[in-house]
């Protein structure tokens, strides 16, 4: 009696068990969801930089509360623009690089695109409320400028925070506009700090910091 062999075919897909295939669907899908976020999404919001603008931002406060003159008082949160952007722009590459999101990426132009404009509107109507003499509606200005600012990039940030931050900073820019000059400090402190030391720490948990 001769024993007849079989030739062995490849295995193909359809041999895989069920759950096997469901495995690398799910896997594959989840490949592909990330690919398209990384491409449409703005993803390298810095946590540990909002942390630390909001830290500078209550100590800038207290130390505005405390000048003698609208000219100390506005050179106070002059230099605490420069110290929290250099903040934000370098954790910001930073996480980029972690996260393999190229600087020059269509997510960040269309971020920067969202948040500068507004950020240049506040720079003019600062210039044009120290020379009309309006030092009460700078904090407002500034609040509502970086209020839409923020807005503008959240639309393309895979940080929904964003927007809630956005839209907490134009409803304290309009409250101020009819409160007392002297409250620009709370107001500033409520808003740049503690605005940014919640977002920050929500990014940090949910967003890789």
């Amino acid at each position: 009696m001769t024993i007849a062999t079989r030739r062995q075919r490849p295995s193909t897909s359809a041999d895989a068990p069920p759950t096997m295939l469901n495995t690398r669907a799910e896997a594959d899908l989840a490949f592909v969801r990330d690919v398209m976020e990384r491409s449409t999404r703005f993803t390298a919001v810095p946590g540990w930089g909002g942390i630390g603008m909001g830290v500078t931002a209550v100590a800038a406060a207290a130390l505005a509360w405390q000048q003698p003159s609208h000219e100390r008082w506005l050179a106070v949160w002059l230099g605490e623009a420069v110290v929290a952007a250099t903040i934000g722009v370098v954790a910001m590459v930073r996480k980029a690089r972690r996260t393999s999101l190229p600087m020059l990426a269509a997510p960040v132009r269309r971020f920067a695109f969202g948040l500068v404009p507004p950020l240049i509107v506040g720079a003019a109507l600062t210039v044009g409320c120290v020379q009309g003499n309006a030092w009460a509606l700078l904090a407002p200005v500034w609040l509502c400028c970086f209020g839409v600012a923020i807005l503008g990039g959240s639309a393309v940030s895979s940080a929904p925070i964003l927007r809630a931050l956005g839209v907490a900073f134009v409803v304290v820019g309009v409250v101020a506009v009819g409160t007392p000059a002297r409250w620009s400090d709370v107001w500033m402190a409520l808003a740049f700090g503690g605005g940014h030391l919640v977002t920050g720490f929500v990014v940090v948990r949910q967003h890789g910091g």
